[in-house]
């Protein structure tokens, strides 16, 4: 069996991936990792409290690492980041990273080639399935998942803090993904068939934000076209653990 990390986001696609990783002989996942805000201490871009993602990664019974980011920082500065740990990581034994993506070919390129310069391959569980028949797998299975976060430019503030079932998927405008899968909603996982226990939390207050786009950075992994066009007003929901 490859030792293997997953890169564990919180939410729904991580799950499934995961749980398909955990099925396959050929991988033995020893470790979560996940990148979260320092600033703010909550998990990047999904905007879940640490300590909900620290009881979730508990549930799940996986030895697990943090990586602790600033807010603001660059491209070049992630890239050297995730190198430092990712070599630590080879040097530990692990030839193996897990993720959950799904069609951002960009961002699939992205991950190989950084990870391809310390030694480390990619897998990819859930590469290229169709995203309606990845959330039947999801509600087959017993996962059960709440928006967290919605790109405000498709979605209002009645799509954040909602289950996601047939209901919302069926209230999404055509123009989103039903997964989610261009960032137009992230969400938190609480219970599954990988978890030990669900995990209790209660919805509190929505915000929204808006962030300024990276500009001038040669080594962000999207393209000009993609970052003159980035989004930058988020609904968020907090949830407050029980």
């Amino acid at each position: 069996m490859k030792k293997t990390y997953f890169n564990w986001s919180s939410g729904k696609d991580s799950a499934l991936a995961l749980y398909k990783l955990l099925q396959n002989e050929e991988y033995q996942v020893d470790l979560l990792l996940t990148t979260v805000n320092q600033d703010t201490e909550r998990v990047s871009m999904h905007g879940l409290r640490i300590e909900l993602l620290e009881r979730q990664l508990e549930s799940l019974k996986i030895p697990s690492k943090l990586i602790r980011l600033s807010g603001d920082v660059s491209m070049e500065s992630y890239n050297k980041i995730m190198q430092e740990n990712t070599l630590e990581l080879k040097e530990k034994g692990f030839a193996i990273a897990g993720f959950g993506d799904i069609f951002l070919e960009d961002l699939k390129e992205y991950r190989e080639k950084e990870l391809e310069k310390v030694g480390i391959k990619t897998v990819f569980p859930i590469w290229k399935e169709n995203t309606k028949d990845v959330l039947k797998q999801l509600f087959n299975l017993g996962f059960k998942a709440i928006t967290v976060c919605v790109n405000g430019k498709l979605l209002d503030a009645s799509y954040v803090g909602r289950i996601v079932d047939e209901d919302f998927i069926n209230s999404l405008p055509e123009n989103v993904d039903p997964c989610g899968e261009n960032g137009e909603f992230h969400t938190f996982v609480f219970d599954g068939p990988i978890f030990s226990k669900p995990i209790d939390f209660t919805i509190g207050e929505k915000v929204f934000k808006t962030y300024k786009p990276v500009k001038d950075d040669s080594n962000c992994f999207q393209s000009d076209e993609k970052q003159e066009s980035w989004d930058t007003g988020f609904w968020y929901c907090d949830l407050i653990p029980k």
